[in-house]
């Protein structure tokens, strides 16, 4: 399994697209600590966003993983590629010839799927848990501790998100086509959602049939975080507004997720068993 691991970071170091993209991508992750120092200081209004509690523990690990979240078309076009790259130049033949069997191939597409979702994970983790020792109000070891569910949730959306990547890269072999599709994708399960909120079902029952399609079923693995702080609930109080939302991660989310991750790998090697190289 290393073996296969390697081959294929020795694939996407060597391709210079691939590891600008890499590279942005962490240091977008990174970029979230910027946030800190953001302030606004005019005349009587002084505004310092850390101040507001973004960085307390355990708030932190919401906050961080649902913003960092939406860097991973980073990677997303970096797994597209990937694939498109086999066809283009005629490796995945090769590797075929070489004796790579066509379950190993696909075995080592989803080993670095897994590592960027793992290696993000713990990049967040190591971040997050620096600014929150920083700016955190609370350092008590239980409360820094808790709500780490998030940090599985991110890791189970990222997986997931990018085996979708990898699903689509082998159907279209083209890495515009399948970004394309990808967009379309999401297009699509949004107007579904317009429909059955419109001519179907009411707004909850709308929202519990979308959990099962797949990229909503990823965004719902990690809810909004602002309006969890303070200072927005203090607002929503003043003008008579009450927020009564389940932030939690749920583990049935997590099983829809992870099943569609099982269809996706398994449909990217029945498509590869299947077509003619």
């Amino acid at each position: 399994m290393l073996r296969l691991l390697q081959i294929e970071f020795i694939k996407l170091w060597n391709n210079r697209v691939s590891k600008i993209l890499i590279i942005a991508y962490f240091v977008l992750l990174t970029s979230i600590a910027l946030v800190a120092a953001i302030k606004f200081d005019i005349g009587p209004i002084k505004f310092h966003l850390a101040e507001q509690g973004i960085f307390n523990f355990p708030y932190i690990w919401h906050f961080n993983t649902f913003v960092t979240a939406f860097f991973k078309l980073f990677l997303a076009i970096v797994i597209v590629s990937m694939m498109a790259n086999e066809y283009s130049n005629k490796t995945i033949k090769q590797n075929l010839i070489d004796g790579l069997s066509k379950k190993e191939f696909i075995l080592s597409k989803f080993l670095t799927v897994i590592s960027f979702s793992l290696i993000s994970t713990i990049f967040v983790f190591v971040v997050s848990m620096i600014l929150g020792l920083i700016y955190s109000d609370y350092t008590e070891i239980s409360i820094i501790f808790s709500d780490l569910q998030f940090l599985v949730a991110f890791f189970v959306k990222l997986m997931g998100f990018f085996s979708f990547c990898l699903f689509l890269g082998i159907l279209v072999k083209r890495s515009a086509f399948a970004l394309g599709f990808l967009i379309l994708w999401q297009v699509f399960e949004g107007f579904v959602r317009g429909m059955l909120r419109w001519k179907v079902f009411d707004a909850d029952t709308t929202d519990l049939v979308m959990g099962f399609f797949p990229l909503n079923a990823m965004w719902k693995l990690i809810d909004e975080p602002f309006s969890r702080l303070g200072a927005v609930q203090s607002v929503a109080d003043q003008i008579g507004e009450k927020f009564e939302l389940d932030y939690g991660v749920h583990w049935y989310e997590i099983l829809i997720v992870l099943g569609w991750t099982f269809i996706f790998i398994y449909f990217s090697y029945y498509i590869l068993k299947r077509r003619d190289l």
